[in-house]
């Protein structure tokens, strides 16, 4: 920036209460070290290929999906009145109640409350991954 504002400041004039909070610095510290070692971010383009595929997989099957978007491994699957952009919020519950049933915790999204949105921890399992997508797989197919 401008030195004139840069140093228009003066002392302990400029920050907050937890600004350069030793603790929370050495937390954001060990977090960033524990993305690098991990590969996390490496692990989010993987889990994101393995969901994309899954997912357009049941949009070819399914009419009441929409539309498959996302980066990542954060993905969404919005759901529709098969051939209409109309939202579908019956569909909706019936997967979210499913799913729970089956054990997968999913939520409703979205300015219309129908849209699937999917984060799962960069950390799972691939083989715990799949089984939760053949979960929700089955939850559109007993629509």
């Amino acid at each position: 920036g401008r030195a004139e504002m840069l140093d228009s400041v003066h002392a302990s004039g400029l920050g907050g209460t937890f600004g350069g909070n030793p603790v929370a610095c050495a937390a954001a510290l060990g977090a960033l070290a524990t993305i690098e070692e991990e590969k996390l971010v490496d692990r989010a383009n993987v889990i994101g290929k393995v969901m994309v595929d899954a997912l357009n997989a049941m949009a070819k099957k399914y009419p009441v999906i929409g539309e498959v978007r996302g980066a990542g491994a954060m993905q969404a699957i919005e759901l529709v009145k098969p051939g209409t952009i109309e939202p579908n919020n019956e569909a909706m519950s019936a997967v979210i109640k499913y799913c729970q049933q089956k054990g997968v915790l999913i939520l409703s999204a979205g300015t219309y409350s129908n849209v699937i949105r999917l984060l799962p921890p960069l950390v799972m399992p691939e083989h715990l991954l799949k089984q939760a997508l053949g979960i929700i797989d089955e939850a559109f197919a007993s629509l």
